[in-house]
């Protein structure tokens, strides 16, 4: 997609310390159970006590990190809210479920029905923050995210001022063993932090909610300029190779989603063949893998843009000559070979 967006404010909450404090200081969160949950915060600046007993988790994660962005951002109110999801809310998906059958479809409590829906998370941001505007969530498995943020470069295009975009997910234990039986997550106990040696089919799950504030124009808070956007569908390892070439020249550093799948190894194969010499560091042992993991690379790359820092403990593994300043940033991921993204980052 032709055109720019610049990253105003930005919140995670993720398996790592993203929510609070400095993340260059903090120290890595790792797992060998193949699993990364988030780490949650104290919900209570943010939402009502009487409010915050009937929430879900997927609602306390993604109401909370939203109105993070926005206090971030300076914006007081967001104009059109654009969330992706690939699951949307598990939990009540599945406690629905389970009391059709242990109702035999009588008597049903119709909350985990009304909280499950896709956009329940988007309709309550817009009631705590009073947003009569525009309001959408993209359901597109690896692709969620990615048409949010491609949804809401066109708002700005057409005239938006700016626009809140975002993702969560969450994992339950019943979605982590229904996976596991599919082949999706590694078949023995992986330490995340050497992930990338466990060459092998699957991966490790993982979870998390990002938000953005996009405008149309830069400002000195701003974190980074969303200068190239390029989505493929299937695409071949020839394919990839051109699209990769025609995308971008030489940038200073590539933030990749490696996961240590040996499946889909060979697309990050032709990444390497394509950008020889430039280090990449791949994300996937801090957040997990899951359909909209994009976002907390997003996050990631805008994070270390604004302050032209890396933080060099979640990358203990890297032995690359990592550049003291930098400019650009590509930043490319695929959700299991099938929705691949390319993204040029710029220092505003």
């Amino acid at each position: 997609m032709k055109g720019k967006c610049y990253i105003q404010g930005m919140a995670a909450i993720s398996p790592q310390s993203t929510f609070e404090g400095d993340i260059f200081s903090a120290p890595m969160v790792h797992t060998d159970s193949n699993l990364l949950s988030c780490i949650e915060p104290d919900y209570k600046p943010f939402i009502p006590g009487n409010s915050l007993r009937r929430m879900t988790r997927v609602l306390k994660i993604g109401l909370t990190t939203a109105l993070k962005c926005i206090q971030d951002s300076g914006i007081t109110t967001p104009g059109p809210i654009v969330t992706g999801t690939g699951k949307g809310s598990l939990q009540d998906t599945e406690k629905f479920i389970k009391e059709i059958a242990e109702y035999k479809e009588t008597a049903l409590n119709p909350t985990p029905f009304i909280q499950s829906t896709y956009n329940s998370v988007n309709g309550l941001i817009a009631l705590q923050q009073k947003c009569t505007a525009y309001n959408n969530t993209f359901v597109h498995r690896g692709f969620s995210f990615e048409n949010a943020l491609l949804d809401s470069m066109m708002l700005l295009q057409e005239g938006a001022s700016h626009t809140l975009t975002g993702a969560f997910e969450e994992i339950t234990k019943e979605h982590f063993y229904i996976k596991s039986r599919i082949g999706f997550w590694k078949e023995q106990p992986t330490d995340s932090r050497a992930l990338y040696t466990h060459f092998s089919p699957g991966t490790i799950a993982g979870e998390g909610a990002t938000f953005f504030t996009l405008t149309g124009t830069p400002s000195s808070d701003s974190y980074a300029a969303i200068t190239g956007f390029k989505m493929l569908y299937k695409p071949t390892a020839e394919k990839l190779s051109v699209a990769l070439k025609d995308f971008t020249t030489a940038p200073d550093l590539i933030i990749s989603g490696r996961n240590g799948d040996s499946t889909y190894e060979h697309y990050y194969e032709t990444l390497d063949q394509c950008f020889q010499g430039i280090p990449q560091l791949p994300f996937k042992h801090l957040c997990g893998e899951y359909d909209t993991a994009g976002a907390f690379g997003l996050w990631l790359a805008g994070q270390m843009l604004k302050a032209q820092q890396i933080p060099q403990q979640w990358f203990p593994f890297s032995t690359e000559h990592l550049p003291a300043n930098f400019n650009s940033i590509l930043f490319y991921n695929h959700f299991y070979g099938e929705q691949h993204v390319m993204l040029k980052l710029e220092r505003v």
